[in-house]
């Protein structure tokens, strides 16, 4: 039996006035209607900055400057295997719209708990806050 599959995904750390910018999930994606760090696939080839710069725009329509990595998870789902890269990022140009997301919200990190995130994205958001996993 091969092990499963391992996707590399790229998420923004968005801040801006204490807040965390947050997205909800299409109904229609896998997971859907959890919320988590904005982002998407890296796709073959690519940098995890040109994803990064490319899935904030297509989902937020947003131009963002893509800072450092603040942190990184594996998380094993039922038929495939994330590899979450979490980078600081700021907004360039542009506000954010709801174009390829259900949702999205500015969040403070003690509101964090009130939204259901993906397994990934909990895990890294614990990583960041320094909550033992």
């Amino acid at each position: 039996m091969s092990s499963p599959q391992t996707i590399r995904v790229v998420a923004a750390v968005i801040a801006r006035d204490g807040r965390y910018l947050i997205t909800q999930r299409r109904k229609s994606a896998v997971l859907p209607l959890l919320w988590e760090f904005p982002g998407g696939r890296v796709e073959p080839g690519e940098t995890d900055a040109a994803a990064l710069s490319r899935e904030i725009e297509h989902r937020l329509g947003v131009s963002i400057q893509v800072g450092t990595l603040v942190s990184f998870v594996n998380h094993p789902y039922e038929r495939y295997s994330v590899d979450l890269f979490l980078y600081e990022c700021s907004i360039d140009q542009g506000e954010p719209t709801e174009r390829n997301v259900n949702a999205f919200r500015w969040v403070r990190s003690d509101e964090f708990e009130a939204f259901e995130f993906t397994p990934a994205d909990e895990a890294s958001m614990n990583q960041l806050l320094g909550i033992p996993g």
